[in-house]
Order: C-alpha cells, then structure tokens, then sequence
C-alpha cells in the first residue's frame, strides 16, 4: 500500500478464554482507504480479533498500534495498555458498528445520534444536530428522526448505528457481522450503505458472511480459521485459491 498511512496495526496478537486460545499470533495492517473483510467459519476469531483491535477485549499478548500511536505493548510477552486518558484519545479514532445494532430504546433516533457528540465530544447540541440530519440525509432517513427504534425496522436500526459512528468521523470504521441479524431483503438495503462508504474510501474492516459482498466490496480479505489468518489476499485470489479449505468454506458459503 505504498504511499499510504498505516491507520491500525496489531503485532502478534494472542487471546485466550478459560485457557483456550482464540487469537494465536495475529499479525496484520490496515492502510487508509482500505476495505479488508475478514471471513471464515464460526469460531474462528473473527470477532474476538474485532473486539481486541476496538479495545472491547484485551489482548493476553501483542502490539496494537493506531496511527503511530500505541495503545497496547508487548512487554516480556505480555500486552501493557496505555492510560486510560491515551486510551480514550486513540478510541476516537475508530467507530464500531455492531451486529444488533445497540441503539438506546428510550432516545429517538436523532438523539442516538447526537447524545454521543454531545456528552462524549462537547459538540454544542445545535451543530451536532446538523451533523446528525445530514448523515440521515445521506442514509435515506431523514423521515426517521423523531422515532424510536421499536419503530425501525432492522435495516433501520442497522443505517441508524451507522450514522452515529459516522457522525463521530472515525478515521477507520469496524463491522462485526452487519447483516447477521437481518432478512436477505434489509441484508441488501445495509450492504449498500456499505458499498457506498467504499466509494468514498472509508477505511472499513468488515467481518462478515455474505461472500459476495466480500468479494465486491473488499481490497483484501483474510481468511480466518482456529485463531489463525490461513490466507489473505486481493478477493480474486482468494476466491480463486489452491487452498481447499478456503474453496470448500466460500463453496459451501455461497450455495
């Protein structure tokens, strides 16, 4: 990715529960306007390596680096984090979109968005309204503003907790599983939302299921399996691999 800036890197990466190992020595980059959707069976790490790289989990073991700026060293192997006050400047830099959305029943939808400018970021309330209207604008809901989630659909909510990641400007934006709690027909409406992120270069790193979307929307996807990365590569050669486990997990995906 020569020429462009190294927004995350995790070094060697360990992550165990209960003694068994999750994560076993992952190591990967992410360069701006980058798309890397990270497939593989159930099981295999995938979220777990999204929920170390978001600070939701801590690593037992590796480097985590955003930015030039470290939030977690490997020391005498083991991972030593930062102060929570550095902490909180690196968590600035990413947005998390999760699979159940997350939204606050009790807030409309435009204070889902605003409530975090607001109380997290001291934006004045007026200017993160703004922000909030335009990015639902921008993700055909501007009619939504006043509701509240029990009165979204799926694919609402989902466009919903897209628009307050967004409307904080991360500078890299994680996916666990999008479209797993939605029906194929709001499964399309939100992978569109993505696929125009894309457009825009939005640093994205996208765990998911949906193959073809993978193989559409991504620069690189890794293949995970057992807490190890077995593959990765441009989605041609991934799709087109010698490796029989990859073929046998996309062909199986895919029917």
């Amino acid at each position: 990715m020569e020429g462009r800036r190294k927004l995350l890197e995790m070094n060697h990466v360990v992550k165990g529960f209960d003694g068994l190992g999750v994560l076993n020595d992952i190591s990967l980059s992410v360069y701006e306007g980058e798309v890397v959707s990270i497939i593989g069976p159930s099981g295999s790490g995938k979220s777990t390596l999204l929920r170390c790289a978001t600070l939701l989990e801590k690593m037992d073991r590796g480097d985590l680096i955003y930015m030039g700026k470290s939030a977690a060293t490997d020391n005498d192997y083991k991972s030593v984090y930062v102060s929570k006050r550095n902490l909180r400047e690196i968590k600035h830099i990413f947005g998390l979109v999760f699979q159940n959305f997350n939204l606050f029943p009790h807030f409309s939808v435009l204070k889902n968005i605003t409530d975090p400018l607001v109380s997290v970021y001291n934006t004045n309330k007026e200017d993160a309204e703004k922000k909030a209207l335009e990015l639902l604008g921008m993700l055909g809901l501007e009619d939504k503003k006043d509701c509240y989630p029990y009165q979204l659909s799926g694919g609402q909510k989902q466009r919903v907790s897209i628009a307050r990641a967004l409307a904080l400007e991360p500078k890299i934006l994680f996916f666990d599983e999008p479209t797993s709690a939605l029906d194929p027909e709001l499964t399309a409406e939100v992978l569109k939302v993505i696929k125009e992120l894309a457009k825009k270069h939005m640093t994205m790193i996208i765990v998911t299921h949906e193959m073809q979307f993978a193989r559409e929307v991504s620069d690189r996807i890794i293949f995970m399996e057992d807490g190890y990365i077995v593959e990765e590569g441009a989605p041609e050669d991934i799709f087109n691999t010698d490796n029989s486990r990859v073929r046998g997990f996309i062909g199986k995906m895919n029917t």
